[in-house]
């Protein structure tokens, strides 16, 4: 398994070591030794979840405050996204900034998004399903949600129309936002 770090610090893509042969493909998509001597700390995956989206579908951008914070290791299983995560930690030096990365079912990358981040993607075409390994449990009452264009973060989503939830849509601006990381 490739690691690969990021100006962010805490943000990592993992590159798994996939075999090919005549019958298709088998690789590692998770193994707790391997993930804990790479991340240098003992992670806990309590819930997965997997959601499926049609192209230019946009999530996010999500998180859940604390005592409810989550990491999310993601990844894609059919299609492709561009995935976002942004530096919500008051004392990073990279507070306010993003980095997006492409995972596809091809390339079978995924992406490690420690809490004190905010989340989201678009999905590049039809029936994407994107998989999540989430640290803590999903919490209606500490969930929150950012503007995905707000002009303060200016994130390069690549999709002209995106399709928005109504929960998306209202998310609070950047400017207005106080941090709880």
């Amino acid at each position: 398994m490739e690691k690969i770090t990021f100006e962010i610090e805490g943000l990592i893509l993992f590159k798994p070591r996939v075999f090919f042969d005549s019958r298709g493909f088998f690789f590692e998509s998770f193994n707790h030794a391997r993930y804990k001597e790479v991340l240098g700390e003992d992670i806990e995956f309590v819930q997965d979840n997997i959601s499926s989206s049609s192209k230019n579908v946009l999530r996010g951008l999500h998180f859940q405050s604390p005592p409810m914070a989550q990491g999310k290791l993601v990844s894609v299983i059919s299609g492709a996204v561009i995935d976002i995560a942004v530096d919500l930690r008051k004392d990073s030096p990279t507070f306010g900034k993003y980095h997006s990365v492409e995972l596809t079912a091809d390339n079978k990358h995924q992406f490690w998004i420690p809490p004190g981040f905010a989340h989201g993607f678009v999905a590049l075409c039809d029936y994407t399903v994107f998989s999540y390994k989430c640290t803590n449990y999903y919490a209606a009452s500490h969930e929150n949600t950012l503007m995905w264009n707000d002009p303060d973060l200016n994130i390069e989503w690549y999709c002209e129309h995106p399709i928005i939830s109504e929960k998306d849509d209202i998310g609070v601006s950047f400017k207005q936002f106080e941090s709880p990381f």
